[in-house]
């Protein structure tokens, strides 16, 4: 069950991610209302953090002090994601085509880093999926 809850709560979150970026007010300064989400963010995760099932005997400070660079490099692609997102939205892209675009361009190339990196295997099913996933790219980008 944990297994589909995980995925609704990612699509949930996402389309609210995307439909509440292209609704910030363009004339809100971007930073500042990044800047409010990620306190907003800080705040939650804080208060579901004594709900997250780990070693309840390691402390909070203990948690952070076992930090490594990995976190505060995902905080800086965060905020580019972030800021590519929302710029995006100001110059014109569509909420219909841009998270398309942009998420089968990435998970075209993120199939290298799997395979290098993490030992990913690749089956005759998955490659001609990424086939499609190219083809509906070109035809999404494509202007009759």
């Amino acid at each position: 069950m944990l297994y589909y809850v995980t995925i609704m709560l990612t699509i949930a979150s996402s389309i609210l991610y995307h439909v509440f970026l292209k609704v910030t007010p363009v004339n809100v300064n971007p930073m500042i209302s990044l800047a409010v989400a990620y306190l907003t963010a800080s705040i939650v995760t804080l208060v579901l953090y004594p709900f997250y099932p780990a070693d309840k005997t390691v402390s909070l400070l203990e948690n952070f002090r076992e930090l490594n660079w990995v976190s505060y490099v995902l905080g800086a692609a965060i905020v580019g994601l972030e800021v590519g997102t929302l710029m995006a939205y100001r110059v014109g892209w569509n909420i219909s085509l841009f998270n398309i675009a942009a998420s089968t361009t990435v998970s075209v190339l993120l199939i290298p880093v799997g395979l290098m990196m993490f030992k990913e295997t690749l089956s005759a099913t998955t490659v001609t999926g990424m086939i499609f996933c190219l083809i509906g790219l070109i035809l999404i980008n494509y202007k009759l």
